[in-house]
């Protein structure tokens, strides 16, 4: 009986999600404005955070970039002011509780309240479980969560006041599916998943409807971090194309970005 339950349930999600397809492709959902909103992205330079910048510096939109790489980090700045962003770069360790608060109390004194954030810095060490090193455990999960937490706990405030924010969780799809050889990367991702869904349910509890959460859940993407990245179950995206998407579902307050999109029926049929 179960099983026919299961069944039944599998097939009304799929026709549901087909529908609902559909109907976007014809009536396509209103895209918001970020002109003039105050736009924290880390990880900003290289990758995601760096193209993510750049959309946002097109839209008009006021950018604070943090990276721990100076270089990086300055280089992408200058590319957004080109394109006629107001900018502001900072260098910031997002494993670090301390340096997190300092940097967040700065960027409220010099540019003012983030009305926007966008969650990417990561950390990646692809071995098997025993021969990953305890430090790059702990740096796995000190960057890919609890360097949201901190941050998250630093903006909300002002976000929650307005009742007006949007906050980014850049995942991926080992966030909802394990894969071997990245044990505590995938461990942290589905902490991050997790993060996205308890914080949108909290904020709903609360009222305050006019703060919005994202999260990005892209399957393997070529952004440096590994060299040479490949699969025989997916095949490896573009940053481009990554970010068009994320981009996309910012302005049209979508709660869960899967790139490429059928991705979420595979998860559903898993």
């Amino acid at each position: 009986m179960n099983i026919v339950l299961d069944i039944l349930l599998l097939l009304i999600t799929i026709i549901y999600s087909c529908l609902e397809s559909l109907v976007k492709i014809f009536i396509p959902k209103r895209r918001k404005s970020v002109a003039g909103e105050i736009v924290l992205i880390t990880g900003a330079g290289h990758g995601i955070g760096r193209l993510t910048a750049y959309e946002f510096a097109k839209q008009q939109s006021r950018l604070v970039l943090w990276d721990i790489n100076k270089r990086g980090v300055e280089q992408t700045a200058a590319e957004c002011r080109k394109l006629g962003a107001i900018v502001h770069a900072f260098v910031v360790d997002c494993s670090n509780r301390e340096e997190i608060y300092s940097s967040v109390n700065q960027v409220k004194k010099e540019v003012g309240d983030v009305t926007i954030v966008v969650n990417n810095a990561g950390a990646i060490y692809p071995a098997d479980l025993l021969s990953t090193k305890d430090e790059e455990i702990a740096k796995t999960f000190e960057v890919n969560i609890l360097g949201h937490f901190w941050i998250i706990k630093a903006l909300l405030p002002s976000m929650m006041k307005r009742n007006h924010g949007h906050i980014v969780t850049v995942a991926s799809v080992c966030g909802h599916s394990v894969i071997p050889y990245i044990i505590p990367y995938c461990s942290s991702k589905f902490a991050a998943v997790g993060l996205h869904r308890a914080l949108t349910a909290e904020l709903q509890a609360l009222g305050k409807t006019g703060i919005k959460t994202s999260c990005l859940c892209p399957i393997f993407v070529n952004t440096g971090f590994t060299k040479n990245p490949s699969s025989r179950l997916w095949r490896v995206l573009e940053t481009d194309e990554v970010v068009r998407s994320l981009i996309d579902g910012i302005l049209t307050n979508k709660k869960m970005i899967f790139v490429p999109s059928y991705i979420n029926i595979s998860l559903i049929l898993e």
